[in-house]
């Protein structure tokens, strides 16, 4: 009967250490959703107390003469942070996963980690871009003389 007890104790301490493990897992690999956000790069800052997390923002502009509004986002990855604060003050866009039901902040202040970051041209923000001239027409043919 004894030893049944300790099967009985091993099997529910796994269960509580293995089980909360498992979900941290299956939340950090799976995403609710996907997608980008373009604007300008504003800000990123490594903070926390015991869990430094890479947090940052962006501002986007959705009609001009309107407030901006702000993206604030998250990365887990070094070699993005850096891409990132390399790409400070321009405009970019950022690729993301949203992932929901973290237990803790320490993978993030947000539930949006940013995978890839790229520039973006000023056309895309409905800057003017250069427009080709149109090309010139054929002469148009002398009138004719009327008797």
């Amino acid at each position: 009967m004894r030893g049944g007890v300790k099967m009985v104790v091993a099997v529910l301490l796994l269960i509580v250490i293995a089980g909360p493990l498992a979900y941290v897992e299956l939340m950090l690999h799976w995403s609710y959703s996907t997608g980008e956000r373009a604007g300008w790069l504003q800000k990123l800052s490594h903070r926390g107390v015991l869990c430094k997390t890479w947090e940052g923002e962006l501002s986007m502009i959705s009609v001009p003469g309107s407030a901006p509004e702000k993206f604030y986002f998250s990365v887990r990855d070094e070699a993005v942070a850096k891409q990132v604060n390399a790409m400070m003050g321009r405009r970019v866009s950022l690729t993301y996963e949203q992932k929901v039901g973290l237990p803790t902040s320490c993978f993030g202040d947000t539930q949006y980690f940013v995978s890839q970051v790229n520039t973006v041209e000023d056309s895309a923000f409905g800057a003017p871009s250069s427009v080709p001239a149109p090309a010139p027409s054929a002469p148009a043919s002398p009138p004719s003389a009327s008797p």
